[in-house]
């Protein structure tokens, strides 16, 4: 059902607070692609910044006709240096404290940043409290130095007790390409209307960038680097990810190209290349695949669709898989150990579908059918358990003819990156089909009387307006 929400989102915009911004304490490194805050359970974060060179990025002009460009021409370097958001060295730390309390803020110590991470560092913190608001001070000197030369300040929730019935809003994303943003100069435009909901947490779901498509072909390590560093330099990204901690699942574009699996590679981008540049641009603890409790209603899987899959050209049969044995084994023990409410399983690609009959790449395509079928019986035997994807570029629910699991898409970023898909090709497997961008919100809550909990998933467009709303009640 459609929900008329468009004067909630503004009420939700009216609340929003200034974002902390950047403090500049003179000459040395900056933090221009910010700071991005991740992994939180009930007891520990990650906070991840890299040093750069200047403190203010802009959006560099579109470069007419790029595509037409030869890559490596003096023309396309020209271009590529426009986009650069260089690194430097230096030391950076992080000061936090639960919100209000400065004055029993802890701090990490000094750590240097170098060239061989791309001047990125990740702090882990622990004996955190849990259901808490947490400010942050991201911190950056000269080596050896004593004066503060930029701080980034920021914030982040911890996960409520699994024992207590928190309500938990969460917000999705998939298919963010930089010259598909619709707003030149800051960014994607969904970001400060997903922060207006005063999101618990983010999910990306993969396909965070495209290191395959032209402006330029990130053929190497440097040019995919590249591309997180602009991708993140941009205003409205940069702000969000200081306020709101997320989860980061890689995709095929931001792995190597399109549809790619183990062993290939991209001109002379390798799969491990690949593999370390993403962990070294997100905050990611030891696993890629993990699973985050949300206080007694929620609880959070979030997949590997990369790392352990077969050749997509495999015949498909018993061996074939995208998840590979050891995460298949995590996955199905982990969601039987669990008492939460309501359980997601959030992957980077569909699980029902439907999609088009040309895909071979994922778990609603017949070349991973045996797989597929061995992962939604299982789901099916769960009560309470939903499946939200990324990867295609339109928004849907649907629910497999022979299950009966449900799948959410959150569709693309933008309105300018939806297609694929159409109209046309609805089935009876659809309860919802919108060929546009925006992002999916999921509100986990009890009613006033702290019964009845129920799950609300919301397909929003690029404006934040609701397009379709499903509450969905215990089974």
């Amino acid at each position: 059902m459609k929900a008329p929400s468009f004067l909630l989102v503004c009420l939700n915009l009216a609340l929003v607070v200034v974002f902390p911004g950047v403090v500049t304490g003179g000459d040395g490194p900056q933090q221009a692609t910010g700071i991005k805050i991740g992994e939180a359970t009930s007891e520990t974060a990650i906070v991840w910044t890299r040093l750069t060179e200047g403190g203010a990025w802009e959006a560099a002009p579109e470069v007419k006709d790029i595509k037409r460009l030869e890559e490596g021409s003096d023309e396309m370097v020209d271009a590529v240096a426009l986009w650069r958001v260089p690194g430097t060295e230096g030391e950076v730390r992080v000061r936090y404290w639960p919100a209000g309390g400065e004055q029993n803020a802890e701090e990490t110590e000094w750590e240097m940043v170098g060239e061989e991470k791309d001047f990125t560092r990740s702090f882990f913190l622990g004996e955190l409290k849990p259901g808490t608001t947490y400010e942050t001070r991201v911190e950056a000197r000269e080596a050896g130095g004593d004066e503060v030369s930029s701080a980034v300040e920021g914030r982040f929730r911890t996960a409520p007790s699994d024992d207590e019935a928190a309500k938990v809003v969460f917000t999705v994303v998939t298919g963010q390409g930089y010259h598909r943003r619709d707003d030149k100069e800051k960014g994607h435009g969904i970001y400060p209307l997903m922060w207006a909901l005063d999101p618990s947490f983010f999910v990306h779901t993969g396909d965070i960038l495209y290191y395959d498509k032209p402006a330029p072909d990130a053929q190497s390590a440097d040019l995919a680097r590249l591309k997180w560093q602009r991708m993140y330099a941009l205003p409205y990204q940069r702000d969000f990810h200081a306020q709101v901690g997320s989860y980061f699942i890689k995709d095929d574009h931001d792995t190597l190209d399109n549809d790619s699996w183990p062993g290939k590679t991209y001109g002379d981008l390798t799969w491990d290349e690949g593999l370390e540049i993403f962990r070294e641009q997100v905050p990611m603890g030891e696993r890629t695949f993990r699973t985050r409790r949300w206080g007694k209603d929620l609880q959070v899987w979030f997949v590997e669709g990369r790392d352990f899959r077969s050749p997509n050209t495999m015949p498909d049969g018993p061996e074939k898989t995208i998840w590979g044995e050891e995460q298949k084994e995590w996955f199905m023990r982990t969601v039987e150990g669990s008492d939460a409410t309501f359980r997601i399983l959030v992957s980077p690609t569909p699980i029902v579908g439907p999609d088009r009959t040309k895909k071979n790449d994922n778990h609603a395509n017949e070349g991973f059918k045996h797989e597929g079928d061995e992962i939604r019986s299982f789901i099916a035997d769960q009560e309470n358990m939903y499946v939200v994807c990324g990867d295609r570029h339109w928004q849907y629910v649907s629910v497999d003819p022979v299950t009966g699991v449900r799948e959410y898409s959150c569709g693309p970023t933008t309105d300018q990156h939806a297609g694929g898909f159409s109209q046309d090709q609805r089935s009876d497997m659809h309860e919802y089909l919108n060929i546009r961008g925006g992002f999916l919100s999921v509100t986990v809550e009890r009613d006033e009387s702290g019964e009845n909990p129920k799950a609300i998933f919301r397909h929003h467009g690029v404006d934040g307006t609701v397009q379709n709303e499903d509450v969905r009640e215990l089974e």
